[in-house]
């Protein structure tokens, strides 16, 4: 059997499809003799772009519309008109949303038009393989894109068996893709490890799929989906990825000069954390919370391999929540091995400073802690368990150990209110010389995160949400079980804080380049140099019990706790004077409060920072 794997727009340009190179070792390892081969439809999309718009259509604007655009489904629209047959399909509809919401379009408009010619030569490319079986994974705003492509190929070639599966197909989402769109042979739903071949094998016997868990499948003229199972891939069974096709299509490919290749590996699936506590807003992991994890060796190994095979040091990892265990049989590989890789991962964000040390030390240069809030209520509220002291003390710890953090400040959760905010948005410019979030974004309702699986948690009243009205033409019914994003009534904050604390974000962005807060000792003396944004140059000099006490406060103490760790260290402070200390470092913005506890501010490291578009 020939199997042909595909990815569509708007997969990154700069990483290979980690769905593509384990599914191409799946298929061989269980069938052998089948032949598998691969269509990297995004490189070919910017290549198509680059060379008919005469070079105007750049990588750049690929990124802008299928990353940064991705709330608004400017990508799936691109295609929408080709899969509807209809050049103008949703265009009134997308003026209207964008109107309505400020949101840029010019750049999928101009894209728009080079749609349909571009699903053509798709087509042909991928029959020209001579495939049995195509499969597209699926993951954000990849539907149109593959569905636009699935259309074409059967209606070219009816006899060819077109298979959709990824994280677009999980749970009532991929009943609702299959059942819609008749020329979609199969879905499967969650996992592929195992039930990828086993659809395989039905196919080889011309038998029906019944006994495949998760499986969409047509009846005659009815969509059958079988039931999903709560058996999860064990880390035995998930095969190291196999990237040789893409590395082929990326040497051969002029949009290679426009990026800086990455290689995507996966150490563990599922969330520790999520398993415990899900985070109330979270709808990631999907129907697959349960946390599984390679060995720290066997991940290393692979590592290790694709790093020698295609010759790339950097290195991304999909692990939603880093495995703890991989601090001592990991890491400490990675620092062992001389190799000089650039690591990017997801970590909880109460690591400890030794543990971010290490993260440095291992090549880590960029890390996603999930950071999301600075109000220790607003916490609780999301169930992250951290308080806003930690989240705090992470930002400083990179600074000092040049780790690359990105986050986002989230709002907008059910029982919040503007005593929540008033004080953390009242202590934002102390904190402009540590990493700002992207922005301060309104919480979205996601579909499998607490919020949407318990209504009672505030989110009562949902929909799809708007921008799916410029991507499908189906009744809302049909939307509300295929789509992954929902409307809901605005929950928390509004008006004026709403408006203060994006003002406040704003200002920490622009001001974070040239702001700096360091310590450094001399002698006996603790300095401070503070050289932030909107603040005259001052050099602080503590001695003391004074240099002590901010010492102590990096770990974040509440004031008894400080207290008590002084006269340990045999300096008699009477309560009145750290209470006036404390107050004062605060006006200075030194420390930070949340509530009782407080955490200071100057970083002992001052990495290299390049300004946001050269990064």
């Amino acid at each position: 059997m020939r199997v042909h794997l595909v990815t569509m727009p708007w997969h990154p340009l700069d990483l290979p499809s980690l769905q593509l190179g384990l599914l191409n070792r799946i298929v061989r390892g269980a069938r052998p003799g089948d032949e598998v081969t691969e269509f990297h439809g995004s490189l070919r999309w910017a290549e198509f772009l680059l060379e008919h718009s005469g070079g105007r259509l750049r990588p750049g604007d690929y990124v802008a519309v299928g990353s940064d655009a991705i709330f608004h489904g400017l990508g799936d629209w691109v295609f929408s008109g080709v899969l509807y047959d209809d050049p103008a399909w949703g265009v009134a509809r997308l003026r209207d949303y964008a109107a309505g919401r400020g949101v840029f379009i010019d750049t999928a408009l101009a894209m728009r038009p080079y749609a349909a010619s571009f699903v053509e030569a798709c087509a042909t490319e991928v029959l020209a393989a001579g495939p049995d079986v195509v499969g597209f994974t699926t993951t954000f705003m990849q539907n149109v894109p593959s569905l636009a492509l699935a259309r074409e190929l059967k209606r070219r070639r009816p006899e060819l068996t077109v298979v959709l599966g990824g994280s677009n197909c999980d749970g009532p989402m991929g009943h609702a893709l299959h059942r819609n769109h008749p020329f979609v042979d199969h879905v499967v739903r969650g996992e592929a490890e195992y039930a990828f071949p086993a659809l395989l094998r039905h196919l080889d016997a011309g038998t029906a799929p019944t006994d495949v868990p998760g499986l969409c499948w047509w009846d005659g003229t009815v969509s059958r989906a079988n039931t999903e199972t709560r058996r999860t891939v064990a880390p035995a069974d998930i095969p190291a990825p196999d990237y040789d096709q893409w590395q082929t299509a990326l040497d051969a490919s002029p949009v290679q000069e426009y990026i800086h290749p990455k290689l995507v590996v996966e150490g563990a699936r599922g969330c520790w954390w999520g398993e415990k506590h899900h985070c109330t807003f979270c709808g990631l992991n999907g129907t697959a919370m349960a946390f599984r994890a390679k060995p720290g060796e066997r991940l290393w190994a692979e590592i290790d391999r694709l790093v020698r095979r295609h010759r790339l040091l950097d290195v991304v990892t999909v692990d939603n929540i880093i495995d703890m265990a991989y601090f001592r049989d990991f890491l400490p590989r990675v620092v062992d091995s001389g190799w000089d890789l650039r690591l990017h991962y997801e970590v909880k964000s109460n690591l400890t400073p030794a543990q971010l040390r290490l993260l440095g030390d291992s090549g880590t240069v960029h890390i996603q802690p999930g950071i999301e809030s600075l109000g220790s209520r607003v916490l609780d509220l999301m169930d992250k368990g951290v308080t806003a002291v930690r989240n705090v003390r992470t930002l400083r710890e990179c600074e000092n150990h040049a780790l690359t953090c990105s986050w986002n400040l989230l709002y907008g959760f059910p029982g919040e209110t503007a005593e929540d905010y008033a004080p953390v948005i009242d202590q934002l410019p102390a904190l402009v010389h540590l990493q700002p979030p992207s922005g301060a974004h309104r919480i979205q309702l996601e579909r499998f995160s607490p919020h949407f699986t318990d209504p009672g948690l505030g989110f009562g009243k949902r929909r799809p949400a708007e921008m799916y009205q410029h991507v499908y033409e189906l009744p809302e019914e049909e939307l509300a079980d295929l789509v992954y994003l929902f409307d809901s009534e605005p929950a928390g904050i509004g008006g004026p804080v709403e408006q203060r604390l994006k003002e406040a974000v704003a200002a920490w962005r622009a001001g974070h380049a040239h702001s700096r807060l360091l310590f450094e000792e001399d002698g006996a003396e603790l300095l401070v140099h503070d050289r932030r944004h909107g603040r005259p140059p001052v050099t602080h000099r503590f001695t003391g019990w004074h240099a002590a006490a901010l010492r102590h406060l990096e770990d974040g103490r509440t004031v008894p706790a400080l207290h008590r760790l002084l006269a340990a260290g045999g300096h008699r402070v009477p309560t009145g004077d750290l209470d006036a200390w404390i107050g004062r470092a605060g006006e200075l913005g030194l420390v930070f409060r949340d509530g009782a506890a407080y955490v200071s501010l100057p970083t002992w490291g001052e990495p290299v920072r390049l300004p946001e578009e050269a990064g």
